[in-house]
């Protein structure tokens, strides 16, 4: 998955795996925020959102770890890492 060629072309959708707070403070513009503790409550949510997700978050950790767990229910999903890689690609 060449997740630089999907965010340049708008493909899926941008999912930001950090907390509101730090969501609030600065975000790549058209993602969602739904932060990584609530991802397992939110699976039928991320299912019918247009996929692939591009998960981000700060560094890459938890987003990371928000893809392990998409990608076992079955849902089209990379790791975008920092979402300020993703801001630089979409602008």
């Amino acid at each position: 998955m060449n997740i630089e060629k999907l965010i340049k072309e708008n493909k899926g959708t941008v999912v930001d795996v950090r907390s509101p707070g730090e969501f609030q403070g600065g975000n790549v513009s058209g993602s969602i925020n739904i932060p990584l503790q609530e991802i397992n409550n939110r699976i039928d949510e991320l299912k019918s959102l247009a996929q692939p997700l591009i998960l981000c978050c700060a560094s890459g950790g938890r987003s990371g770890m928000a893809t392990q767990v998409l990608s076992q229910s079955g849902i089209e999903c990379g790791n975008a890492g920092s979402w300020l890689d993703v801001k630089y690609y979409k602008d």
